[in-house]
Formats: C-alpha cells, structure tokens, sequence
C-alpha cells in the first residue's frame, strides 16, 4: 500500500469512527446556500478535528499542520466529502489566510495568528469585493491610513462571506492616497470586535444571509497588521485567490458528483429521463464533471478551472428545475421553505459572480494565459 492509500484509509477510518455519536447529526449539513445550519455544532466538530490534527494538514510541521503532499491533501478532501461530513467553518482561515501568512507573512505574523486558525479559535473573513468593485479589486476605495503605531480603515466592503460569524477580516485597503489600480493597495488584518466596525447581513434568494455588509469607519488595527510591504497588496492579494482555488476544489467536486447522481435517480423515478433533450443534459453534465476532475487533476489554470467549475454547477441547477417540473416554482411552505433543488438553483446563481466573475476570468485567461492585446480601459 502506498502513502497515500495510507492516508486515504487514515482519515477515512477517523471520520468513519468520529462522525458519531452527537456528530452523526451534522452529516450533510452546511455548505453554500445552507451555512446558517447547525453552525456552533460544526464548530465544535471542526474544533475537534483539530484536536486530532486534522486541520490545516496541508501545512508544513513547523507550523502545525501535517505536511501533507497534493496527492495526500487530495486523498483528505475527496474522503470528507465521500463521508458527507458537515461543510467546514473554517476554510477562509485554513485554507486562504493560512497559506498566505506562511508564504509572506512575517514570523511575528506566524505566531501569532496561525496556531488560533489551525484551533478554529479564532475564524475569518475575505474583505475584497466592493459595492462599486465587485470582481475589479484594483478599484476598490477603502483607505487606510497609517497613524502612529496603527493603520485606520475607512470604507465598505460587500459579499463579505461569514463576517457575522468571523472575529478578524483580511482587508485590501489603499494606503497611498492618489494611487490608481493596482498600485498603492496594502493588505491588512483587521479585527472586527473593535469600535468602527458595523457587520449588516445581507438576505439572499434563498432567503439565507451567510453574505455581508461590512463598514469601517475609523477602525484601527496594529501597524504590525500588514502582510508583506505597504503598497504590495496587490500581489499578496493575487496569490490569496490562487490558494482559494487549489485542492480542496477536489472535495467540492465530490459535492458536485452527489448531486448529479441524486438529480439522475430523481429524473428516472418521475419519468423526466424519458425526454431526450433531459437525457442529454444529463450525459453532458456528467462528461463535465469528469473533465472538470480530470483538470483539476492535472493543474488548470486557476481562472479556468474556476470559470468551468462555476458554469457547470449554475447548468445544473437549471437542469434540476427542469427535471422536478412545473412544481419546481412554489416553495414548499410558507413563508419561503425551499427544497435542496431550488436551493441548489438559486445559489448556484452566485457560483459564476463570487471569487471573480466570469467576466474577470475570461479577461484574465486572455491577457495573462493568451497574451492577447489588454481590453480597452478609460
């Protein structure tokens, strides 16, 4: 047997032991559109994989996690979702902040902020987008300003995921007045239990509210607080979003195969599967799964694994109405109780928006990937 396999049926045999008891109950529960279920008790689960050194295991030793290779962190992702265990709390820290302070934080940064994420003491949250800079982050208008030994943040920020839930927020603020784009951004840690911070939930089509509103006004925060040097946030930013998509999307994926399974039984026991144009869907939601794996497999670019991925999963929800029917359209009861399809489709309406919009991502893919001449800009 090899490493892997040994891992592999390392965690698989954890999570078949441990997913028990009064946590059998969080199985399947959480995830997008549905992060307001059972959130302290996957907490508490989450707080105990972590007492079994299951956080954060793509981390090097030194700084706590266990140093899993791709092919190990692969083998972890693609066995929790297998065991339908509860969607994580704490993946912004983990799996986003985390690896950005590793790479270019200072050591000072590393010990102090990594030991509470790798605990799931301490959760976070992603201050990027902008009411008027969604997916263009060079744009956006937050401003600090560096007074004595603390930046001050003044500003908004929007779709910030989890905020009400999160005790610390990495922020792309502008700290060079006059600055245009990507120059002049800085990216600081702000903590979000200190005066001038205000969090507003914002209710979505699923009538759920995991999305924020987020104001600063005046919060301040330790100079020390800055990842890399003042001015380069930029970078720092960029290389955030590519460890967002890295190998935990092997796990969504895993997501992604359950319900297209769950949607095909569903279409042969009411009869949908006798139209062909459903058929067909079907079979082409399926050869797409299997080449959005076999990308992810073999190192898409991150843009166009994240433009294939989003698409895929927003035709599936669409698909999914079209396979329930008519009925598809009224809730299920008052006021507004909604089945995992509808849910599925609604949410999957965000897929092609957050992270970077399509848009964006085809703009990236044909600049920086093509080399193709830059989009016009005023």
């Amino acid at each position: 047997m090899s490493s892997v396999e040994e891992f592999r049926a390392e965690i698989r045999g954890w999570l078949k032991t441990h997913l028990s008891g009064s946590f059998a109950a969080l199985k399947g529960r959480g995830g997008p559109g549905r992060e307001h279920e059972a959130f302290a008790e996957r907490l508490a689960w989450e707080r105990h994989m972590a007492a079994h050194g299951w956080t954060c295991v793509g981390w090097p030793k030194e700084y706590g996690g266990r140093g899993a290779t791709i092919e190990e962190q692969i083998a972890f992702h693609e066995e929790y979702a297998l065991a339908d265990a509860p969607a994580r709390v704490n993946h912004i820290g983990e799996q986003l902040l985390g690896p950005t302070l590793i790479d270019h934080g200072t050591e000072e940064q590393k010990a102090r902020f990594l030991p509470p994420v790798r605990a799931v003491e301490e959760l976070w949250c992603q201050g990027y987008s902008e009411p008027g800079a969604g997916s263009d982050l060079a744009a956006v208008r937050t401003r600090a300003e560096r007074e004595d030994d603390a930046w001050v943040v003044t500003g908004q920020k929007i779709w910030t995921s989890l905020a009400h839930e999160a005790q610390w927020c990495f922020v792309l603020a502008r700290t060079e007045p006059g600055s245009r784009r990507h120059a002049g951004l800085s990216y600081l840690l702000v903590p979000l239990d200190r005066p001038g911070v205000e969090i507003r939930p914002i209710v979505q089509l699923t009538g759920t509210s995991e999305f924020n509103e987020v104001f600063f006004d005046g919060a301040r925060t330790d100079a020390a607080n800055v990842v890399g040097a003042p001015g380069d946030g930029w970078r720092i930013a960029m290389a955030t979003l590519g460890y967002e998509r890295g190998v935990s999307t092997l796990g969504q994926q895993v997501g992604f195969r359950r319900e297209l399974d769950a949607l095909v039984t569903l279409a042969r026991c009411n009869g949908a599967a006798a139209d062909p144009d459903i058929r067909d869907r079907l079979t082409r939601a399926w050869a797409g799964l299997e080449a959005l794996r076999a990308g992810a497999l073999r190192g898409t670019d991150p843009s166009a694994a994240k433009l294939y991925w989003s698409h895929w999963h927003r035709d599936l929800g669409e698909l999914a109405l079209e396979v329930c029917g008519p009925a598809a359209t009224l809730a299920a009861a008052a006021p507004y109780e909604l089945d995992d399809w509808q849910r599925l489709f609604l949410f999957s309406r965000a897929d092609t928006v957050y992270a970077g919009s399509s848009e964006i991502q085809r703009n990236i893919i044909a600049e920086r990937v093509l080399g193709l001449p830059k989009e016009l800009r005023p």
